[in-house]
C-alpha cells in the first residue's frame, strides 16, 4: 500500500476519533416546538380553553391532605397479559401500572414499575378532565382530586371496559369510559350530558405529569429522555432542561409553551425504553402544551380539544388514547399503521435514521427467524457485507494491483531520489497508466462508519436488544461484556470488576480481545509501513479500539469482529485472486523480529 494511501486510511479514522469526541462533548440541539397562537372555535369558552396551564391546574398542584386521600381513595384494578396496576377513583387517575414482561435487571425477578401515584417517589400519572367554560365554574366539573363513582366489582381488562361517573349536583353528569387492548394502548371516551336547562360551554383535556425527572436517567448524548411529540408530521424532542428553560407564564408562574396542531399529533414522556403519550383521535384538532411547575418540580405535557357548547338536554363525547408502556417496535409499527401519524418516530432513531430504521427492520425480522439476537446480528454483518461486497471487490482489487505495482514505485523513488515532487509527479503517472486509485482502499473504512453509527444507536436505543442473551455469560447483548481477565474469564473462583467501574475498562472481556486479535489480523495482510511513525501508529490501533470499545455494548463487540472477520476472509480471497498473495504469517513474523533502524556508516 502507498505512503499516501495509508496516510489517507490514517487521517480517516482520526477524523472518525475527532467525531466521536466532537459527539460526545457537543451533542446537536434538539429542536422545540414553536408556540403559536391559538384561536379556538367557540368565543364563550376561549379562556378556559386557550390555557392548558388553566385547564389542569390542579392536576398536578398537591394540595394538604392530598397524598393521604390519594392512598386511601378506591381503585380499580388493572389486569392484563402484558401489564397490572389499578385506577384511583379519586380523579380518575390512570397512575398505577407494572410492565409484567419485563424485568428490573436481568437477574432479578421484580419487573418494571412504570406509573406511580400521588405520595410516591416519582409519581408519573394520566388524568382527564373538562376546563370550564361560560356558565361554568371549576366545582362544576370533574377536576384532578373528584371522587368517581364506579360499579362494585369492577376491573378493567382487554375485554372488560369500566365506566366512571360524577353528578355535579346541578344538572351535569359526567361519564368516563376506559377501555384497555392486548398490549399497551388505553382509550378514554368522556362524555357529557347537560341537564341544567341552559346552555353551557367546556372544552375535554388530557394530562400527563411527572413528578421530576425519572431516576434512571441515562443522560447519554446518543440517546433522548424527555418530552417527545408529533405535531402534523414535525417530530419533536425536548429534554428535560429545555422544558425547565422555558419563559415563564405571567398566568400561572410555570415556564409552558403551545402548539395548535390541526389534523394528527400525539405528545408525551418518553425514556430509555418506555413512553407515556397522549393520543387523540386522527384527524381531530387540538392544542398541546408542555410546561414545568419549578415550584414543585412538576413537568407535564397536555392535549386540550376544541371547545363544545352544550344546549340544555344535549350530551357530548369525545374520545382519545393513551399509549402507556414498552417501546416495541412491532407494537408501536402496529399502533402506526393502525391509524397513529409517525407513532414509530417515537423511538429514537437519531440523525442517520434512514440508515438506523431498515438496519432495525432487518436485524428484527433475522432475530424472530433465528430465535437469537448475537446470531442475528451476525446474520445482519453478513447481509451488510453481501451489500456492499461490489465496491469492497473494486477496493480490495486496487490493492492487490498496487501490491504488484510496488517494485515499479520503489524503483520510481530511487530515480527520483529528495525530489519529492518530481517523485509524487511519476507515481500518479504510473498510477493513471496502471488504472490504479489509490483512494479506493479507503472506500470500506467510509462505508463502515455510517453503518457502525448506525447500529450502535439500534443497539443502545431499542428495547428488543435489552437483556438480549446470546449464549454462556453474554445473557444481555445491550450491557457490555460481563467476562474480564482478572478471573481469567470466569474460570477461576471470584468475581471480576464491576462493569461500571474504572477497572472494567482495564480488565477487558472476552469479546473486545477477540476484538484487538481480529483487527490485528486483519492489518497482517500487508506488510508493515517502512515509515516508523506509521509503524508504531498502525501497531497500536488495533489495541486502542479493544479498550476504547471493551465498555461498549456486547451486541455491536459482536457486530465489530465478525465484521472483521469476514473482512479478513473477502480481502484475503479477493487479492489471491488478482495475483497477490498476502504473507500473513510472514507479516506477523516481521512486526515481531522488527527493530528500530539506526544509522550505519
Amino acid at each position: 500500500m502507498d505512503d499516501q494511501n495509508k496516510n489517507l486510511i490514517l487521517a480517516i479514522a482520526l477524523s472518525s476519533f475527532v467525531l466521536l469526541g466532537w459527539m460526545y462533548f457537543f451533542p446537536p440541539p434538539e429542536v422545540a416546538p414553536a408556540p403559536e397562537a391559538v384561536a379556538t372555535e367557540t368565543a364563550p369558552a376561549e379562556a378556559a380553553a386557550s390555557s392548558p396551564s388553566a385547564v389542569a391546574a390542579d392536576a398536578v398542584t398537591s394540595q394538604p391532605g392530598e397524598e393521604a386521600s390519594a392512598s386511601d381513595a378506591p381503585r380499580i384494578s388493572i389486569e392484563s397479559d402484558r401489564i397490572t396496576g389499578s385506577i384511583s377513583l379519586q380523579g380518575g387517575r390512570i397512575d398505577d401500572l407494572a410492565l409484567k414482561d419485563y424485568r428490573i435487571t436481568n437477574d432479578a425477578p421484580e419487573i418494571v414499575q412504570f406509573l406511580s401515584p400521588v405520595g410516591q417517589q416519582g409519581a408519573y400519572y394520566a388524568l382527564y378532565g373538562w376546563a370550564p367554560g361560560s356558565g361554568l365554574t371549576a366545582a362544576d366539573v370533574p377536576g384532578a382530586n373528584t371522587l368517581w363513582s364506579a360499579p362494585a366489582g369492577a376491573e378493567l381488562a382487554p375485554d372488560s371496559p369500566i365506566t366512571l361517573t360524577w353528578d355535579n349536583g346541578t344538572g351535569l353528569t359526567f361519564n368516563r369510559t376506559i377501555a384497555v387492548d392486548e398490549d399497551y394502548m388505553f382509550a378514554i371516551t368522556q362524555s357529557v350530558t347537560n341537564a341544567s336547562g341552559a346552555s353551557v360551554s367546556l372544552a375535554p383535556y388530557g394530562t400527563l405529569a411527572r413528578h421530576g425527572e425519572p431516576a434512571d436517567m441515562k443522560n447519554f448524548f446518543i440517546l433522548h429522555e424527555g418530552v417527545v411529540g408529533m405535531a402534523d408530521g414535525e417530530l419533536a424532542e425536548l429534554d428535560y432542561s429545555d422544558v425547565a428553560d422555558f419563559d415563564v407564564d405571567p398566568r400561572d408562574g410555570s415556564r409552558s409553551e403551545f402548539q395548535q396542531v390541526t389534523e394528527n399529533g400525539w405528545i408525551g414522556f418518553t425514556d430509555h425504553y418506555w413512553m407515556s403519550t397522549l393520543i387523540p383521535e386522527p384527524g381531530q384538532a387540538f392544542r398541546s402544551s408542555v410546561k414545568y411547575d419549578e415550584r414543585r418540580d412538576i413537568y407535564q405535557t397536555d392535549v386540550v380539544l376544541p371547545t363544545v357548547t352544550l344546549a340544555a338536554g344535549e350530551t357530548s363525547e369525545v374520545t382519545t388514547q393513551l399509549f402507556s408502556g414498552a417501546k416495541e417496535w412491532a407494537t408501536i409499527r402496529a399502533y402506526e399503521k393502525g391509524g397513529i401519524a409517525g407513532f414509530l418516530d417515537s423511538i429514537d432513531w437519531g440523525w442517520f435514521f434512514f440508515l438506523t430504521k431498515p438496519i432495525f427492520a432487518v436485524l428484527h425480522w433475522l432475530n424472530a427467524l433465528i430465535g437469537n439476537m448475537g446470531w442475528a446480528i451476525i446474520a445482519l454483518t453478513v447481509l451488510i457485507k453481501i451489500i456492499v461486497f461490489p465496491l469492497a471487490y473494486k477496493s480490495y482489487a486496487s490493492m492487490a494491483k498496487m501490491k504488484e505495482l510496488q517494485p515499479e514505485m520503489e524503483k520510481l523513488k530511487e530515480r527520483a531520489g529528495d525530489d519529492r515532487q518530481k517523485q509524487q509527479k511519476e507515481i500518479m503517472e504510473l498510477y493513471k497508466r496502471e488504472k490504479v486509485n489509490p483512494a479506493a482502499g479507503c472506500l470500506p473504512i467510509l462505508i463502515q462508519i455510517p453503518i457502525f453509527f448506525s447500529l450502535y444507536k439500534v443497539i443502545f436505543v431499542t428495547l428488543e436488544l435489552r437483556h438480549a442473551p446470546f449464549f454462556g455469560p453474554f445473557q444481555d447483548l445491550s450491557a457490555p461484556d460481563p467476562t474480564s481477565i482478572m478471573n481469567f474469564f470466569g474460570l477461576l473462583p471470584f468475581e471480576g470488576p464491576a462493569p461500571e467501574s474504572l477497572l472494567a475498562l482495564v480488565f477487558i472481556g472476552i469479546l473486545p480481545l477477540l476484538l484487538g486479535i481480529s483487527m490485528w489480523l486483519q492489518q497482517k495482510l500487508n506488510p508493515a509501513p517502512t515509515d516508523p511513525t506509521q509503524q508504531m501508529i498502525f501497531a497500536w490501533m488495533p489495541w486502542v479500539f479493544m479498550f476504547m470499545l471493551g465498555g461498549f455494548a456486547s451486541g455491536l463487540v459482536v457486530y465489530w469482529i465478525a465484521n472483521n472477520t469476514i473482512t479478513f476472509t473477502q480481502q484475503y480471497l479477493i487479492m489471491r485472486s488478482h495475483g497477490y498473495k498476502p504473507d500473513v504469517f510472514g507479516n506477523i513474523k516481521a512486526s515481531v523480529k522488527r527493530k528500530p533502524k539506526t544509522d550505519q556508516k
